[in-house]
């Protein structure tokens, strides 16, 4: 959750953050909902959602009390996109809809009626599949936000095996002032190494390779910045506050207090 929270906690007044994923699990959906991250995609509705090609660029603002006509962006949201597909896309009719499968769920019963239908990638002709729908519209998005000024595309635990999302990403590069960062473990198949040779901008390509570089809690402990939503620091100051511990200046009451806080923690 941390790892999403360093992202998604940039300022409102900046681009929103865009999360895409090349997995059709929902891990993602899951850290997001213990983060209190909003999700934004291109599915519209509650019960049944539907996915839908004509989105325009929506987004969340809020009035702040007392003030009128000075919307603000809300701040924990981000944009997210599956490139792959997902366990819970169903495609029927020529519509694709999110069906609502329990996380963790051990079977597609009694959820999809027809589980063939379920909307990943059968196979590794992704190439030619990227060309029909849905996936032309994913990957319109994933081109949109990456190949422009000034855009830093961080990829985390990509292998660089997906020729068609490479592409893309080697368009963004053509714009000087983009940048790449490459987050991995290892180097599967020295596919990432032979993407850098290829590519030659090594001016616009940080690589953070390898251990302990790569690890998730050493990467946010160490090089990523603090979130600057930090849910649990402000459940704990709006507990001081409602019971006054604020206004204490005494060194016996704060001791006390800081004991009953440590046993509300």
């Amino acid at each position: 959750m941390s790892f999403l929270l360093s992202f998604a906690s940039r300022t409102a007044s900046r681009d929103r953050l865009h999360i895409f994923t090349t997995n059709y699990d929902r891990l993602i959906e899951w850290a997001a909902d213990m983060a209190g991250i909003r999700l934004m995609d291109r599915f519209v509705g509650s019960l049944n959602p539907i996915f839908r090609s004509s989105r325009i660029e929506l987004d969340m603002h809020y009035n702040p009390p007392g003030i009128r006509g000075e919307p603000r962006y809300l701040e924990g949201l981000a944009r997210y996109t599956k490139l792959h597909g997902s366990l819970d896309w169903s495609y029927k009719n020529r519509h694709v809809r999110k069906v609502a499968v329990p996380f963790g769920a051990p079977s597609f019963e009694p959820y999809f009626l027809e589980p063939t239908n379920c909307l990943i990638f059968p196979n590794a002709a992704k190439d030619r599949e990227t060309s029909e729908f849905p996936y032309v519209e994913l990957f319109r998005d994933f081109a949109a936000a990456t190949c422009r000024p000034n855009t830093v595309l961080v990829c985390y635990g990509y292998g660089f095996g997906d020729e068609h999302i490479n592409r893309v990403i080697e368009d963004m590069l053509s714009i000087p002032s983009t940048h790449l960062v490459i987050i991995s473990i290892d180097n599967p198949g020295n596919r990432i190494s032979n993407f850098y040779e290829r590519v030659g901008r090594s001016d616009q390509i940080s690589l953070m390779i390898g251990f302990p570089f790569a690890e998730i809690t050493n990467l946010v402990d160490t090089f990523l910045p603090k979130p600057a939503i930090d849910l649990t620091t402000q459940k704990v100051q709006e507990i001081i506050t409602s019971r006054g511990w604020d206004k204490k200046t005494s060194k016996e009451d704060l001791s006390d207090d800081s004991n009953q806080l440590g046993e509300l923690i």
